[in-house]
C-alpha cells in the first residue's frame, strides 16, 4: 500500500486547487516573499508554456532557475540551463516550495589527475614513464 503524499497537511489536489497566496503560508520564508512579492514575467511565461503542453509530456527549456514549483508545475518534464548544457528535471511532489536551480548542479567535482613532472620536489624523483 502506498503511502499517500501530503504537503504540511494538504494532498497535492487540495494544493493545486489552492490560490498562490494560501500555497505561499504553507512554504518557508524565502519562498514566501518571493511568492508575495509576485512572479516574474519570465516566470509567468514559464507557468503558462508548462499549462500549454502539461498533456503532451512535452519537455520544456527553461533559464529560470529561480523558479518555485508550484503544485501546477507537478508532473511536468523540465530541460534547466546551467551555463552550459540542459539538465532533464522530472517535477514531482517532493520538490513542493523549493527552486528549481536546487536540483541542477552548476558545478562539477574537480577530480585531479597525477601531478606533473617538476609539480613539486618529490615529483622529479618519479620515473619517466
Amino acid at each position: 500500500m502506498a503511502k499517500e503524499f501530503s504537503y504540511k497537511g494538504k494532498t497535492l489536489v487540495e494544493l493545486q486547487n489552492m490560490d498562490i497566496k494560501e500555497f505561499a503560508k504553507l512554504v518557508p520564508s524565502r519562498q514566501r516573499r518571493s511568492l508575495l512579492r509576485g512572479l516574474t514575467d519570465q516566470q509567468k511565461k514559464l507557468i503558462a508554456k508548462i499549462k500549454k503542453f502539461k498533456d503532451l509530456k512535452k519537455q520544456i527549456k527553461t533559464q529560470v532557475r529561480d523558479m518555485i514549483v508550484l503544485p501546477e508545475v507537478v508532473g511536468s518534464q523540465l530541460l534547466v540551463y546551467t551555463g552550459k548544457d540542459w539538465t532533464p528535471v522530472f517535477v514531482n511532489e517532493e520538490m513542493l516550495g523549493r527552486y528549481l536551480g536546487e536540483f541542477t548542479l552548476t558545478r562539477k567535482k574537480v577530480q585531479h589527475s597525477a601531478p606533473g613532472i617538476g609539480a613539486t620536489k618529490s615529483s622529479s624523483a618519479l620515473s619517466q614513464k
